[in-house]
């Protein structure tokens, strides 16, 4: 049997207060789809951040190709034929994309930029990947699926032997994602050895050959694929957890109406919206890509203008009209992008969750923070979201994705708003994290709170609403009560009288 093309050995990386890696050890072979899964906070971005040279480990060696190598920056990595394409895109919008594919390796003439070799390149790859662009234009002018496709494209222009995707098809519409599958497929027929994380199992039974499950940052098991099952897999991402009871819906009583929207329009984009949220009540507003779902959560929150309509949102038990203005003073949205809107990530998770409420953390008229206070209140959020920090200080980009998540919900949860919007709460989460979202979205509406959830995985928005709003083209198109089917829901986002 032939040796296999890459292996990490005894991978092990301390962080201030965690042990991330624990002495991993694994192997990948040329031509195969290796998938690598675990809940957050488990160890997979520590470990493939090793060996795309963003992390370095304190303690193991990698061998590729039958040589030990040593990667301490990402251009080791690239030198060794490794190509990382990451969850969370670094693209300036301004930039086309030709510029975006080369930005540190653009090939020269007599040290001048050859922009004609880079086009050429920058369009032989976007062919191989089914883009019809052109290499001049700039990247706020394409959608993020084709964002993803750029990204995956500039992976590609070194010819990697090794490409790790982290989460590739968070961005993506299903036929996007049909296509990135060809796209592995062909890489893997090439010889390359790929690495695929996610936490979509369903992508993992379709596209993946082996799977590997890491836990607490040690290897728990795995195997081929064929001889596993989702539920073998769960077990192994959660342990001893038990998840069932976290996913089970039950019947609350809903109080009166605490938002009414009346014939919101902006042209283009949202026509004659019109729909009313409850106390205690959790709505689920569904609709494909591009619908409009975003948009409405944007303009309730104040974010984005309207054109015209009326909102009115309960005070002193009445409703009341507000100004678009206004509703920061009474809507807590979670975004459906943590890094990019949600968080300050250089800043500590203690001043993350302290942003929404600064008013109350200061003492008097004088603009000083109560230290005390704040330690109190990050405290109290921290122990009731069941958030894993190292301490309040720790830098929130340090954190996994569910424990960020949970960061902004805890900085709403302090400010205590009469409706919580929350955009994609569970996006790019595991199936443990995805429980406690849910759970958390459960309490809140017990408590009082009225909460409209919006999400692409129709089972995740399906498990913790009451009733659906549908929408299609800027326009509610159904309103439908929690018994409602999948299929139902489906065919009123896709335009099915």
């Amino acid at each position: 049997m032939a040796e296999p093309y890459l292996r990490m050995e005894n991978i092990r990386k301390s962080f201030p207060g965690v042990q991330a890696l624990k002495g991993i050890t694994f192997d990948a072979n040329q031509g195969e789809i290796l998938a690598l899964i675990g809940a957050n906070g488990a160890g997979k971005s520590t470990l493939m951040n090793v060996l795309g040279g963003n992390v370095i480990p304190d303690e193991g060696k990698i061998v590729i190709g039958g040589c030990e190598v040593k990667i301490n920056s990402p251009l080791d990595a690239a030198k060794n034929g490794v190509a990382f394409v990451h969850q969370e895109m670094a693209m300036l919008p301004t930039m086309s994309i030709v510029d975006t594919m080369f930005i540190s390796t653009f090939p020269t003439n007599t040290s001048v930029i050859d922009y004609k070799t880079a086009n050429e390149r920058c369009g032989a790859v976007l062919k191989r990947l089914g883009c019809n662009f052109d290499p001049g234009t700039k990247i706020r002018n394409i959608s993020p699926g084709s964002q993803q496709m750029v990204e995956i494209g500039r992976a590609l222009l070194s010819d990697p032997k090794i490409i790790i995707f982290d989460e590739p098809t968070s961005s993506l519409t299903s036929r996007e994602k049909e296509h990135l599958f060809e796209i592995i497929n062909s890489l893997k027929q090439d010889g390359a050895v790929i690495i695929y994380i996610s936490h979509m199992l369903d992508e993992v039974f379709q596209l993946c050959d082996r799977a590997m499950v890491l836990r607490n940052g040690e290897t728990v098991g795995g195997g081929m694929i064929k001889d596993l099952t989702y539920d073998d897999i769960v077990k192994l991402m959660i342990g001893s957890k038990q998840i069932d009871s976290y996913f089970e819906y039950k019947q609350r009583p809903v109080g009166d109406p605490v938002l009414t929207v009346k014939k919101m329009c902006r042209k283009g984009v949202l026509d004659n919206i019109s729909f009313t949220l409850c106390k205690g009540e959790v709505v689920g507003l569904w609709g494909l890509l591009g619908s409009g779902r975003t948009e409405v959560a944007r303009a309730l929150a104040g974010l984005d203008s309207i054109d015209s309509g009326e909102i009115q949102v309960c005070t002193n038990g009445h409703l009341h009209p507000v100004k678009q203005s206004e509703m920061k003073n009474s809507v807590g949205m979670v975004t459906e992008n943590r890094r990019e809107e949600g968080l300050l990530l250089p800043m500590s998770v203690k001043h993350n969750m302290s942003l929404a409420n600064l008013w109350k953390l200061t003492r008097g008229f004088l603009p000083f923070i109560q230290s005390k206070l704040e330690q109190e209140q990050t405290q109290k959020y921290v122990d009731r979201l069941e958030i894993k920090v190292a301490n309040h200080n720790q830098r929130v980009e340090t954190l996994s994705g569910g424990n960020q998540q949970k960061v902004i919900i805890g900085r709403w949860l302090q400010k205590n708003p009469l409706i919580y919007i929350m955009d994609e709460p569970t996006r790019g989460l595991d199936v443990g994290a995805k429980a406690d979202i849910r759970k958390i979205i459960a309490e809140l509406a017990e408590s009082g709170a009225a909460i409209l959830v919006i999400s692409s995985e129709i089972d995740e928005m399906m498990s913790v609403s009451d009733r659906y709003l549908v929408m299609n083209r800027g326009r509610i198109v159904a309103e439908l009560s929690r018994d409602a089917t999948k299929e139902k829901l489906m065919a009123a986002a896709a335009g099915a009288q």
